[in-house]
């Protein structure tokens, strides 16, 4: 278990929240992706800096904004060990004045992994846990995954999963086996349902089913929506109205970092046509009562 945390978050300090960043490189220089996987990534992103959870409390701790920060476990279906959660705690923890430490437990572990949620949130402080169903190759309602959602749903942490199409795989023959179906948004309803008291978010804007992501998150009351991986100036014109209304309580700010920096996507929601009344509720408030970090 981690020694006491150095600092504390303080959320009257920050700016926002970033719900979506990557951890790609461990302190050994292992890559959470395998290098074929992160070379088809760079190629569809464009080449970014891949930086070290250090160096990403200090580019937040500068903006005053804190940031989620998780890995992929996606092992059983890539062969290519995940970075350690215990290391992405563990450097959160080091760093907790700006980080947020969420776990990726790969769902083919089945009660092994439900175990290892318990622990990993019991005893290194985990708020919540990343899915992404294309590149762990299973179906978000397959009841395999279920005794992790129980797990999770018992600890009272959010479960984010990757919606939409990926970056990952594309371009590289038969997408590196990756299977685009697998992150519809759809396929979470059922899950929504069977797992009333799960907070699920579903990342990104979801294309090409964002009506069936604004369609469970408006029917579901425990399903939010995330913003990253694109520039708001991109964003489908029917996210952009629900999260001005029906959704404004349900909407985080995300960014995908490094893949999309907190300076560019801030810069480009700035230019949206977003209520003011609203956007503190999408850059920090919405996230803070997910995390549980208000009374």
């Amino acid at each position: 278990m981690p020694d006491q945390m150095p600092g504390r978050l303080n959320l009257d300090d920050l700016l926002a929240i970033d719900v979506h960043t990557h951890a790609e490189v461990s302190r050994n220089g292992h890559g959470s992706l395998s290098p074929e996987l992160f070379e088809a990534s760079a190629t569809y992103f464009k080449a970014h800096p891949r930086p070290t959870i250090p160096e990403m409390a200090a580019y937040y701790r500068e903006r005053r904004i804190a940031a989620v920060v998780f890995t992929v476990d996606a092992e059983h279906a890539t062969g290519h060990p995940p970075i350690a959660n215990e290391e992405v705690a563990e450097s959160c923890a080091e760093h907790a004045d700006v980080l947020i430490p969420f776990a990726s437990i790969d769902p083919w572990r089945g009660r092994a992994g439900a175990r290892e949620a318990r622990r990993l949130v019991a005893n290194y402080g985990v708020r919540g846990f990343k899915f992404h169903p294309s590149v762990q190759r299973f179906s978000p309602d397959d009841p395999m995954a279920y005794p992790l959602y129980e797990a999770i749903e018992e600890l009272g942490v959010p479960a984010l999963f990757h919606t939409g199409q990926t970056g990952i795989g594309a371009g590289v023959p038969g997408g590196g086996g990756i299977r685009l179906r697998y992150s519809n948004p759809m396929l979470l309803d059922d899950v929504a349902v069977d797992f009333p008291e799960l907070r699920i978010v579903l990342a990104h804007p979801s294309f090409p089913w964002q009506d069936e992501a604004l369609a469970v998150a408006t029917h579901k009351p425990y399903v939010y929506i995330d913003l990253s991986g694109w520039s708001p100036k991109y964003f489908p014109p029917q996210l952009v109205r629900y999260a001005n209304s029906l959704l404004k309580d349900k909407v985080l700010f995300g960014s995908d970092y490094p893949v999309i920096t907190p300076d560019r996507w801030l810069a480009d929601f700035d230019e949206l046509e977003i209520k003011p009344e609203v956007r503190p509720l999408i850059l920090k408030d919405n996230a803070a009562r997910l995390l549980g970090l208000r009374g």
